[in-house]
């Protein structure tokens, strides 16, 4: 199976396995920026050179390499797991894509007849009740996790820890897993671990946010989109996510870690 999400710089200094909706697009730019001393002009998502991508034919060889070969420090960035699935919704099912389009074609139609999910409109621009229409994706979210159905379950809300645990399974080992919350520290650290030919301020970095301005604002605090049946479905959903990455289940308002990832016991319990 390899390595599917996994980015590394061109140099060879870095190991990167995406996270959808945590910072990806920030963490590439800075990779980016860190062999080449510029950032990508576009979506990070949509450059096909100056990054070795997994998804490259021509990049698997070398990432595959260092990866084994631990020739480079890996590491990955998560998020609460309750801003994440809202962030997906407004980006990926209220918004309009870079394209001009809604995302994946017939989604979106397909939520709004058989789930009853409003999205504001042809263009997003209509008001709508977004905590009801968020409640009905979130059972959506859980079919196609759950059962499968009436999808696979989508990059952008599928678990975190499924992501990451492919890395671990195909042979790759973490040196870091640091918050989306707590950005500067956590890349700070990597930053630290490496030699990057260009050295790059942190602080200087802009945040390099693809999805802005897809979808409608979130009209809410986070913690009034989810009741109690939202939250058991996302401790359904997200259990291990919560768990692993100690964000706080019980307050959704509370977006903030409850303490450091134990790297130990993400490797014993994702590389199962």
């Amino acid at each position: 199976m390899g390595f599917p999400g996994t980015w590394m710089t061109e140099s060879g200094s870095v190991v990167y396995r995406v996270v959808p909706k945590c910072a990806c697009s920030t963490i590439g730019q800075i990779m980016y920026y860190s062999d080449h001393g510029r950032f990508y002009d576009g979506d990070i998502h949509d450059a096909t050179t100056g990054l070795h991508k997994w998804a490259q034919e021509e990049s698997q060889p070398a990432i595959a390499a260092a990866v084994r070969g631990r020739t480079a420090p890996a590491f990955t960035c998560v998020r609460n797991p309750y801003t994440r699935i809202l962030s997906s919704f407004f980006d990926k099912i209220c918004g309009i894509q870079r394209n001009g389009r809604r995302y994946r074609g017939n989604l979106v139609p397909l939520l709004v007849q058989k789930y009853g999910v409003e999205v504001g409109g042809e263009d997003g621009s209509e008001p709508f009740d977004q905590i009801r229409s968020f409640r009905r994706f979130l059972l959506f979210v859980r079919d196609t996790v759950r059962f499968r159905k009436p999808m696979e379950p989508d990059i952008h809300w599928s678990a975190m820890a499924g992501h990451i645990s492919t890395f671990i399974v195909n042979g790759g080992r973490y040196d870091a897993i640091f918050f989306t919350e707590k950005f500067n520290a956590g890349m700070g650290r990597v930053l630290e671990m490496i030699e990057t030919p260009v050295k790059v301020d942190l602080a200087a970095v802009p945040r390099f946010n693809e999805s802005a301005g897809h979808g409608p604002e979130r009209a809410h605090p986070v913690e009034a989109y989810f009741d109690d049946l939202s939250m058991h479905l996302m401790w359904e959903i997200y259990r291990k996510d919560f768990q692993l990455f100690r964000y706080d289940f019980d307050n959704p308002a509370n977006k903030m870690p409850l303490g450091e990832v134990d790297l130990d016991e993400v490797h014993a319990k994702l590389g199962e």
